[in-house]
């Protein structure tokens, strides 16, 4: 589950990219709403707007996913590109339009998307998802019914440091007992560099 809006969730799926590339595990990109984890109360809902930056391109990446998981694959990796590398605002519709056109997808995609309640529907069931198995924000990764919340990445694991991480992180999703391991983060995370994709 992811948040196009989140860097650290983008950096995860750039690992879990690679890790697809070299082992052929498979990925099926959820949604999970920071914007509406995160929303004060009293505030509108994202789905009661016509149209709500994180939101919204949740919303776009269900409706591709509907006929064509890669086309909503290569939606994802691009905005989180965009956003995080580039600095561009794949939030904003006439940007996530020509971010669409230049991974092959109809730009009109998005009409359709927002036009269409039933994604909303979709964005919150995967949020719910989450949610229900105690999760809390991005990255969430679920293992057969197992909701994990990470690995939280500031850099790209090399290629060696990236199997050895999804390994020990299939090892301790499968070992009965284990609840959390976590350490505190003593640097900033770095910029994201296109050149390690």
């Amino acid at each position: 589950h992811i948040d196009v809006m989140c860097p650290f969730a983008y950096q995860t799926s750039r690992w879990l990219r690679n890790v697809r590339d070299e082992l052929g595990i498979e990925i099926d990109w959820r949604a999970f709403s920071l914007e509406e984890v995160n929303r004060a109360e009293g505030k509108k809902h994202p789905w009661e707007r016509p149209w709500s930056y994180g939101w919204s391109l949740l919303r776009i990446m269900m409706w591709l996913r509907r006929s064509d998981a890669d086309a909503s694959d290569r939606f994802y990796e691009r905005c989180g590109r965009a956003l995080h590398v580039e600095a561009r605002k794949p939030h904003e519709p006439e940007v996530c339009r020509e971010l669409m056109g230049e991974v092959g997808i109809d730009p009109a995609e998005l009409d359709r998307a927002v036009a269409d309640p039933t994604t909303n529907d979709e964005v919150r069931a995967d949020h719910q998802r989450v949610l229900a198995a105690g999760g809390f924000g991005v990255p969430t990764l679920f293992l057969a019914d197992q909701c994990l919340f990470g690995p939280v990445l500031t850099t790209l694991p090399d290629q060696a440091q990236r199997l050895r991480l999804w390994d020990g992180f299939v090892a301790m999703a499968d070992t009965p007992g284990f609840f959390e391991l976590k350490r505190s983060r003593t640097s900033a995370p770095e910029p994201i560099a296109d050149e390690l994709v």
